[in-house]
């Protein structure tokens, strides 16, 4: 096992140090650092907003911010041997955020944007386990650091899928954003007008903001690509489920993580989109859960637009697929137990125009003897 350092100068801007990161998703896209299996990296993460918002910023300046600069990542990491059709195993094994945060209302954008006609900053200052602002003065937010952005990169096809089932939902008048060379890094082609756009999460990951990829949890992505391409950023000081106004307490951050390849030919389960195994924070009570996740993406491989309850299917399905896999249950008993233990969580309810709602199951209700099958 060796470690590994990514450390893009995250002061700077993206847009100014293109060569440093990405903010688009692409196959082809040159991998920053290649390790093997097995590998520790510690990797510096800039904010989600790419340093546009500072502690001089006020209400009116986020009417100039430019969020097509959303999301730069830090990456892609190649893990040498990973094949398409293997999982990868990222642990999560630390997090270290700045000093400062941000959380910012932009009218139009979140669950509720259309009652909010004006622009809104809050800005945090982070330090001793909590959050605290001048704007909500009297209220400290307990850390739970996690990173909102983290996947791998699409293969070509899959990049084609997810291209035209969101025009095709655009077209029917629903909400997606096409690729667009606008603030987009790399701002070459072939990548800057064809490249995914990292607003919504998708099966090989992306922009999930599920709190459960906290330090200490386990995330399972499928690989598309050889060499996986593993890339992250995004990270929130503290979210609620839901991300209501569509942003968190965004901040800059050190994420210490180990990448694993697990070969498609050992696998009794693969992931058809993320799932974590992960510990909840002792002041939500400790418990450690194995999660799936759920995006409205029906049976026939379309996209529906901000639908939660198809999201909600879908994450019980994926649940249910795991209780099979790796517990031995079958699909009737699955589906009980999902109605008497699983609990269902809205992890982010405003990146058009795939919502993800998580379905936790939690890992103490299991005795050391496996249930058998039929009983």
């Amino acid at each position: 096992m060796a470690s590994h350092e990514l450390k893009p100068p995250v002061r700077r801007a993206l847009v100014d140090a293109p060569a440093t990161g990405h903010n688009r998703w692409h196959p082809d896209l040159p991998p920053a650092l290649s390790v093997d299996s097995g590998d520790e990296i510690v990797v510096d993460c800039r904010d989600g907003l790419d340093g546009q918002i500072t502690p001089a910023t006020r209400d009116a300046d986020l009417a100039t911010l430019d969020l097509d600069r959303g999301h730069p990542l830090s990456g892609p990491i190649e893990v040498r041997g990973a094949e398409p059709g293997d999982v990868l195993r990222v642990e999560l094994l630390a997090i270290e955020t700045d000093g400062f945060g941000s959380t910012a209302v932009f009218p139009g954008f979140g669950l509720l944007g259309d009652l909010f006609e004006q622009p809104y900053l809050v800005t945090w200052g982070l330090h001793a386990g909590s959050a605290t602002s001048g704007r909500l003065e009297g209220i400290r937010i307990p850390a739970d650091p996690f990173v909102g952005v983290i996947g791998v990169a699409p293969s070509h096809e899959r990049m084609e899928q997810f291209r035209l089932r969101e025009a095709a939902l655009a077209e029917s008048g629903g909400d997606a954003l096409p690729p667009t060379a606008r603030g987009a890094v790399p701002a070459v082609e072939p990548y800057a007008s064809t490249a995914l756009r990292t607003i919504p999460p998708r099966e090989t990951g992306g922009n999930l903001d599920v709190p459960q990829a906290r330090a200490g949890a386990t995330l399972f992505l499928p690989v598309d690509v050889p060499g996986a391409l593993l890339s992250l950023g995004d990270v929130h000081f503290a979210q609620g489920e839901g991300e209501v106004c569509g942003t968190a307490i965004e901040t800059q951050a050190r994420v210490a993580l180990r990448v694993e390849v697990l070969p498609a030919a050992k696998l009794g389960y693969r992931p058809r989109a993320p799932a974590f195994e992960s510990v909840e924070p002792a002041w939500k009570g400790g418990r450690r859960h194995f999660v799936t996740t759920g995006l409205p993406i029906r049976p026939d491989g379309s996209n529906a637009d901000m639908d939660t309850t198809l999201a909600a299917r879908n994450a019980v399905l994926a649940m249910i697929d795991w209780l099979g896999a790796e517990r031995g249950l079958t699909r009737e008993q699955a589906y009980v137990l999902c109605s008497v233990a699983v609990d269902l969580r809205i992890s982010e309810i405003v990146d058009i125009p795939n919502p993800v709602v998580s379905a936790l199951c939690p890992l103490d209700i299991f005795h050391s003897t496996r249930p058998r099958r039929g009983v």
